[in-house]
Formats: C-alpha cells, sequence, structure tokens
C-alpha cells in the first residue's frame, strides 16, 4: 500500500511538473516608460487569470529597444512575441508583411479608440497595433517661476515668446534652468521635437518631389531657435537627455519649462514622484508661423509580429492590456491621475479622470489636433508630423539627430549640420529610388 501510495504521489509531482512545463512562455519587448514599468506589475493580475501563460518582459530604452526590434522583425528572428511599436512602424511593417493583424474580441470595444489614434494604426483599415497609451506635445511648465518673473504664457505661445520666458526664469545658480528639452540624438529623440519646431516654421522634411528640406529657411530657424534655448537656458549636459532624464530633473524641480510628450503629464503633476507637482501648468506646443505639425502624434501600442510563437497568448495579452477594463485597474492600483491616456475616448469621458487629471483638457486638444496627414503648411507627400512614414526615414532621422547633437555640442554650426544632414538624406532616398 505504501508503495502504490508512493508511486502515486510521484505520479502526481510528474503531472504538475509537466504542467508547468507546458505554460506559455510569453515573451514582451518593451520601452522603459513610467507607464510600461506600471504593465509589468499589474501583470500579475493576467497570469492569474491565465495560469497557462507567464509573461516574460525585455525592457530596454527607447533607441535601443528599436534597433532590436526592427533587426529582429525584419530577419523573421522570432525572438519576441509581442512588440511596443509606434505609429511610425505599425503601417509600414503591416505593409511588409511582418505583423499580424488584431482580432480584439467583443468586450474590446474598438469604436471607442480615439479616431487619430487607430487610423495611424491601421492599414487597409485593418488595425495592426492596439494602443498602450497614446500621446502628443505640450508645453510643461513651472507656474509659480512664470509670475515670479512678471511673465505669463497663454495657451499656443509663440516661439520667441517662450524664449524670453526661459530667459526671465533661468536661475543656474539655485539649480533652476530656463528650459529642458530632449538632445539625444535619435529619430525619436531630439529629432521627434526639433521637426515640430521645423513644421511650425514653415518647414517639411520633404517637398512633393521628395526632396529634403534641411537646408530651407525654415529648419534653419528652428534649429537656431533649439540650439540657442539649450545653450543659453538649458542645463548641462543636454545632449545625452532624452524623456526620462528630463523628467526627472523636472520632477525634482529643476526645469522652468519643458516641452515633450504629454503622457509626462500624469507624472510630474502627481505628489508622490513630483516635488513641483502643485506648481505645474500646461499650454500647447509653440508655434512660429503655423500651427500645423507644432505638437507630434504618436502611441505606444502593442503588437504581434508574424513570427511569434504564441500568436494567440499575445492576442490575449493584447485584449487585456490595451482595454477598457485596464484602464479601471490602474486606477483602482494607483488611482485615476495615473492612467494610460491617449487611447479611449471612454478615459475623457470620465468624470473621476478628468477631476483628478488637471493636465486631461490640453493634452486631449494636442491629441485632437496632431494630425499626420495635414502636417505642414505646404504640402506634403508624405504622413507623419514628427516623422514620414517611409522606411527610409529611419535612417535619415538618426543620421540628422547626430547632426543636431553636434550643433548643439558646438562641434558643427547649424548650417555644417542642416547641409551635412541634407546630403545623409539626398543620398539615402537616391539609394530607395526616389529620384536618380
Amino acid at each position: 500500500m505504501k508503495r502504490l501510495l508512493i508511486s502515486a504521489v510521484c505520479a502526481a509531482l510528474a503531472c504538475a511538473g509537466s504542467a508547468a512545463l507546458a505554460a506559455t512562455d510569453l515573451v514582451i519587448a518593451t520601452v522603459n516608460n513610467g507607464h510600461m514599468i506600471e504593465m509589468q506589475k499589474l501583470g500579475k493580475f493576467f497570469e492569474q487569470a491565465n495560469p497557462d501563460i507567464k509573461l516574460k518582459w525585455v525592457t530596454l530604452e527607447e533607441g535601443v529597444l528599436r534597433q532590436r526590434m526592427t533587426t529582429d522583425i525584419a530577419t523573421q528572428g522570432g525572438q519576441f512575441d509581442l512588440m511596443t511599436i509606434g505609429i511610425y512602424e505599425a503601417p509600414i511593417w503591416a505593409k511588409r508583411g511582418w505583423l499580424l493583424p488584431l482580432k480584439p474580441d467583443a468586450d474590446y470595444d474598438i469604436d471607442d479608440l480615439l479616431p487619430t489614434i487607430r487610423d495611424g494604426l491601421s492599414y487597409n483599415g485593418a488595425l495592426y497595433a492596439a494602443p498602450f497609451y497614446g500621446e502628443s506635445s505640450m508645453i510643461m511648465y513651472r507656474s509659480d517661476l512664470v509670475k515670479k518673473a512678471g511673465m505669463s504664457l497663454n495657451d499656443r505661445p509663440s516661439w520667441d515668446h517662450l524664449r524670453d520666458v526661459a530667459a526671465k526664469i533661468h536661475d543656474p545658480a539655485n539649480g533652476v534652468y530656463g528650459i529642458c528639452l530632449r538632445g539625444k540624438p535619435g529619430w525619436g529623440d531630439n529629432m521627434a521635437l526639433i521637426t515640430t519646431i521645423a513644421n511650425s516654421y514653415g518647414g517639411q522634411l520633404f517637398d512633393m518631389n521628395w526632396q529634403p528640406q534641411f537646408t530651407s529657411k525654415p529648419w534653419k530657424n528652428a534649429v537656431t531657435m533649439y540650439v540657442d534655448l539649450l545653450k543659453k537656458y538649458g542645463p548641462p549636459g543636454s545632449s545625452s537627455n532624452s524623456f526620462n532624464e528630463v523628467l526627472a530633473m523636472f520632477n525634482e524641480g529643476k526645469c522652468g519649462i519643458w516641452i515633450d510628450a504629454t503622457i509626462a503629464a500624469s507624472f510630474i503633476s502627481d505628489p508622490k514622484q513630483s516635488k513641483v507637482a502643485d506648481k505645474v501648468a500646461f499650454a500647447q506646443a509653440p508655434i512660429a508661423v503655423t500651427e500645423r505639425g507644432a505638437n507630434w502624434l504618436w502611441a505606444w501600442s502593442l503588437a504581434i509580429p508574424k513570427s511569434s510563437k504564441h500568436a494567440e497568448a499575445a492576442q490575449k495579452f493584447v485584449n487585456w492590456s490595451t482595454s477598457k477594463d485596464y484602464v479601471k485597474l490602474v486606477a483602482r492600483e494607483a488611482g485615476w491621475a495615473n492612467v494610460p491616456t491617449g487611447t479611449r475616448k471612454s478615459t475623457y469621458a470620465n468624470p473621476e479622470f478628468m477631476k483628478v487629471a488637471r493636465f486631461a483638457t490640453a493634452e486631449g486638444l494636442a491629441i485632437s489636433t496632431g494630425n499626420p496627414r495635414q502636417n505642414t503648411l505646404l504640402p506634403s507627400p508624405y504622413v507623419g508630423v514628427q516623422y514620414a512614414a517611409i522606411p527610409e526615414f529611419q535612417t535619415i532621422g538618426m543620421a540628422a539627430g547626430q547632426q543636431m547633437t553636434a550643433a548643439l555640442l558646438g562641434k558643427a554650426s547649424v548650417d555644417q549640420a542642416l547641409a551635412l544632414s541634407q546630403q545623409a538624406a539626398e543620398r539615402e532616398m537616391r539609394k530607395a529610388g526616389y529620384y536618380k
């Protein structure tokens, strides 16, 4: 009897071991932003509801993430079951057959997605990436410092006026810098901001003949303004700063003005994270000669690569993590002020969210006016505000970003940086066959 009992126990343990081995390891590549970190924390709720699926996270800095994912999907490497991609990649990768179309379940309510975001993540009418959070860009600033300096910022100031305000509140002796902006090179880093500045000066990335426009007057005006601002009123080491670095400085009270992703508003207005939460105000991105393209549009979204080994499990996670119920879960666990925004109409219709999120009105306006199809003052052949939705742009944007950083560091003049950006862009466009 004892021998039979031992055999039964061993058999049961073996079965348990087999079940454990059979669990699906879902590998998710994501960016190291605050909302993504929160998603990892809350992943335990998904695993509890789906005990046969274990989440494996690969969390990387934005630029490194893009390189790893682009290499993997282009080679069909199959390292990842889910990828965190943006509005730039979604239609391009879908067109190339690298992504699986999403099939949300009946409870997902796809019509609740904000139209500009849904359109940007679709190809031929099908959704290929589900938005985790959406964003535009806007001004976030210390209202106390601006008031103390006897200045003001209206809802959509000019770049010239913003420069004057930055000069007035710049106080490095007391650890406060007039303005903090991204300086780290990259098509999604410094170039995202600089391109919107150029747009607002009446510029564009390409004219209707696909000729790059980096040496045009609007681009010179824009980059001159950018370099001048950071050299005179920015913190030291700006050339190394991306989103997370500036966020940390702003939360410590070291930045008077910051122009960046609207998603930052939820962090800098949270007293648990920010020392200046009660002193923050918001305005729309500054303009020069036009509002067109003055603020970007983006969405960090989840997509299933065709090479995914566990597409069915990946779709389950997409349904869960980008749903209305997930927003409610974050609200329950972290508060309504910390929910991922910029994706669903229902979020902005929720009175609890609108009550605690002081930034919601400004954020919603910025996202609704970020139009990838009406992106520049002059007609442009491409879709995209802070990027051009063509495969070649990633290389062009990176090359130009390096040159902008060189100008910021004083290693090149603005004219030299723009001339070299122009050369690099023309080379890529000729190679791709846009013209001879």
